[in-house]
């Protein structure tokens, strides 16, 4: 394999990736509103001469390069979260700016830029004659990500049918090659009380109350979840609290609160929520607890429930698709650090529900998604898009 050759393919495509990341970020498209930026993708798809492009019931858009038998994924979730503040930009988040080396604006690292360097990759492939009887490559641009994580995929194997034999997650890795994530999942605690005037607030049950013992427990509980030597340890974190009260001059009849759950290897959630259950304050007050479903509808109208339950998954590092991912960085840019995400990705369906194997190289810095002032770096994209393209072909030779 020629890596110079791809090199040089990839550094030639610098301009027209910048062009297409900055014509992404000026389409606002959050979880179940991508249609402008799946539209987009698809343009580009087709100027490229993908084999094969479909944007299908939920609003996924697959393009197909290649007609071999094996059948490897390029996974990019093209949703974004929203601005927050817009007073914390210093740009405007959907005009971004361009320099030099950079590239700013909403999602360019989470995760627009990995859409982008997928298409491009895939691309190299036909120019550099690398396709083969023996791989055909999907570049996968999903939807809901930022509300569903894992979702898209779901819907995409078992109602799409289409199911590869490894793919890559393209979410930022900070120029690492990353092979596992904790997982998660949305609980729900709900305790009761009895309302009453706020001027005798012993005559009542405040439901408040009793969730502030709760939290203390959950918040202790924190402190002692299951460790893994590479995934790290789990956490629970309180991230909303609700309430129900007659008016401000009452007590409170009930109160509610959502759990952000990370599991790392080795839990899953029956246990995580029989912890929740057994808190002493829970089986005192007779909490409730639960798991969120998700049934939202995606952009094109479809409904496609779920638990709200993503699980962790962790690829060996002598497996294969590690192994050639090694291979194609070592060949162009050197030993490359091996590690693990922070946040949560399409893995946790991809392998996490159905076993097929991910492996996660992306453009971008995973401390820049979600924050204000979001960029990322040319350099990047041009790196990834050299390595997805020499990867199938080292896989397939294995």
């Amino acid at each position: 394999m020629d890596f110079n050759k791809i090199k040089e393919a990839a550094q030639g495509y610098e301009a027209a990736m910048t062009k297409f990341l900055r014509d992404l970020v000026a389409i606002p498209g959050e979880s179940c509103e991508e249609e402008g930026v799946i539209k987009r993708i698809e343009k580009e798809m087709k100027d490229l001469n993908f084999d094969k492009v479909v944007i299908d019931p939920m609003g996924n858009i697959l393009g197909y390069m290649g007609t071999g038998k094996t059948l490897i994924g390029y996974d990019a979730h093209i949703d974004t979260v929203g601005i927050g503040n817009k007073a914390n930009w210093t740009f405007d988040p959907y005009e971004g700016f361009e320099t030099e080396t950079e590239i700013g604006g909403r999602g360019t690292s989470d995760q627009l830029g990995g859409i982008v360097s997928g298409v491009y990759g895939a691309k190299i492939m036909k120019d550099l004659g690398l396709l083969s009887d023996k791989y055909t490559v999907v570049v996968t641009g999903t939807v809901q990500e930022e509300d569903c994580d894992g979702l898209c995929w779901q819907y995409i194997i078992n109602e799409d049918k289409v199911k590869p034999e490894f793919v890559v997650i393209t979410e930022p890795t900070d120029g690492n090659i990353y092979r596992g994530q904790r997982g998660r999942m949305e609980i729900r605690i709900d305790v009761k009380g009895v309302s009453c005037h706020g001027s005798a607030p012993e005559r009542g049950d405040n439901a408040i109350y009793k969730m502030a013992d709760i939290l203390q427990e959950v918040r202790e509980l924190n402190n002692n979840l299951h460790y893994d030597p590479f995934l790290g340890k789990g956490t629970v974190t309180t991230s909303q609290i609700f309430y129900t009260s007659p008016s401000r001059c009452a007590v409170a009849d009930s109160c509610a609160v959502s759990l952000d759950r990370r599991l790392t290897d080795g839990e899953t959630y029956e246990m995580a929520l029989e912890e929740v259950r057994n808190l002493p304050s829970c089986k005192k007050y007779g909490a409730e607890v639960s798991m969120y479903t998700y049934e939202r509808p995606s952009w094109t109208g479809l409904v496609y429930p779920t638990d709200c339950y993503f699980p962790t998954w962790v690829i060996p590092e002598d497996h294969a698709a590690t192994k050639a991912m090694v291979e194609a960085y070592k060949g162009m840019y050197g030993e490359p650090k091996v590690d693990k995400w922070t946040f949560s990705t399409n893995g946790v369906s991809i392998m996490g529900r159905y076993g097929i194997p991910c492996i996660g190289f992306g453009p971008g810095k995973e401390a820049q998604a979600h924050a204000p002032n979001e960029k990322t770096w040319k350099e990047d994209l041009v790196r990834c898009a050299a390595v997805y393209a020499a990867m199938p072909s080292i896989y397939c030779n294995k």
